[in-house]
């Protein structure tokens, strides 16, 4: 799944993960630790939305 910030655009696939915050890939938005913020405007996580189910990932 794809999650986007509200506050800047910025897409979290969980396909790809964060690795240069050290967020594998394949790890699910919901299991991203609660203090991860986003890369680009540090937004908290409740910041986020779904914006696409990536079908690929299954």
């Amino acid at each position: 799944m794809i999650f986007a910030c509200e506050l800047c655009g910025y897409e979290y696939n969980s396909k790809q993960g964060d690795p240069d915050n050290g967020i594998a890939p394949r790890t699910d938005f919901e299991d991203l630790p609660e203090d991860w913020v986003c890369p680009l405007c540090g937004a908290t996580k409740e910041n986020f939305e779904v914006v696409k189910k990536d079908k690929s990932y299954d």
